[in-house]
């Protein structure tokens, strides 16, 4: 069963302006991810939360990181939205001492949600999908998201919904895959399909370079971004662990023009995998690159950067010279 604290609370929160709404659904853009098939392909993989747990320990990681962050901004957050929550692992990770009071979670997949994993801070769950999630304006204090963006078609128009949710002083924090992720897997892939079939095509989802998120943020309107990197390296016996781990977490590919994988190409893939970069015993690595950011909504209360050649008033240079 999905957490509901109070209906009515919910159905006020999705609420929104119809005009708002109409700018959103009159944008055409050249879809990448076929999101029905990202949706069948978590509600398999959270079918059932036993499995689930296996498959888990990179998007604990993440959201016991992003919990941390969140602890690190000295100010109160009333109400929190987890935007693409999964099975709720950043409220999983909130203690009492935090600064939320209440959250309310979405994700695109139910079975995601009615596998929740449990929370000391009170939590509702809605199914919403991240690409035409409606609600309110100015209504939350705080919107996290933890590994869900890069499955989102339309990132600009999705910040702009996150910036329309927030209260003026609010702020967007989470976690994305960074550009350089699982490029192990991504090179083996290229090198086996080329040499077995004559040509290549995507089998990784692309990923954000941390220079393009802040530019997006930025041009959302966002003020004092930040983003900042972190690797985490996970040994697997072999490229098979590795790609039943990425289906198992529910992010095997939903391209929409993806093409399968011959038996021998993958055959091919796992060999060139552990030819390049298998250690001394015989494991192979995997690269996991996580850029973390933070954007404010702007407020008039926000500190302003100086004007360039300005100095501040009583500021004097001194140049010591020592002979």
């Amino acid at each position: 069963m999905l957490r509901v604290a109070n209906l009515r609370v919910l159905q006020y929160f999705l609420q929104w302006n119809g005009t708002y709404a109409a700018n959103y659904s009159s944008r055409s853009i050249n879809k990448v991810f076929d999101r029905k098939v990202k949706r069948i392909q978590k509600d398999s993989s959270f079918r059932f939360a036993e499995d689930a747990r296996t498959f888990e320990y990179i998007k604990n990681e993440i959201s016991f990181q992003i919990a941390d962050r969140i602890e690190d901004v000295s100010r109160e957050f009333p109400l929190m939205y987890d935007l693409g929550c999964g099975r709720g692992y950043v409220s999983s990770q909130l203690t009492e001492e935090d600064s939320i009071h209440s959250i309310i979670q979405g994700d695109l997949s139910r079975n995601a949600l009615e596998s929740a994993l449990e929370s000391v801070v009170p939590t509702s769950s809605i199914v919403a999908d991240e690409e035409t999630i409606s609600m309110r304006e100015n209504v939350f204090d705080l919107v996290t998201s933890s590994l869900s963006l890069h499955w989102v078609n339309d990132i600009p128009a999705c910040f702009r919904k996150v910036l329309h949710m927030l209260k003026p002083d609010g702020c967007f924090l989470g976690a994305v895959f960074g550009g350089d992720c699982l490029f192990e897997l991504r090179c083996s892939l290229q090198l086996a399909e080329t040499e077995r079939e004559g040509g290549m095509a995507p089998h990784v989802s692309p990923f954000m370079q941390g220079h393009d998120l802040a530019n997006l943020l930025n041009a959302s309107n966002f003020n004092l971004v930040t983003v900042d990197m972190d690797e985490i390296v996970v040994s697997y016996p072999s490229m098979f662990e590795l790609m039943e781990d990425i289906k198992g977490m529910g992010e095997n590919s939903a391209l929409v023009n993806r093409k399968p994988l011959h038996r021998d190409t993958i055959a091919a893939a796992a060999s060139v995998y552990k030819a390049l970069y298998a250690s001394e015993d015989g494991s192979v690595p995997a690269t996991y690159q996580i850029l973390y950011f933070i954007g404010w909504k702007p407020d008039d209360s926000q500190p302003k950067p100086l004007e360039r050649g300005s100095t501040p008033k009583g500021f004097q240079r001194k140049i010591t010279e020592e002979v």
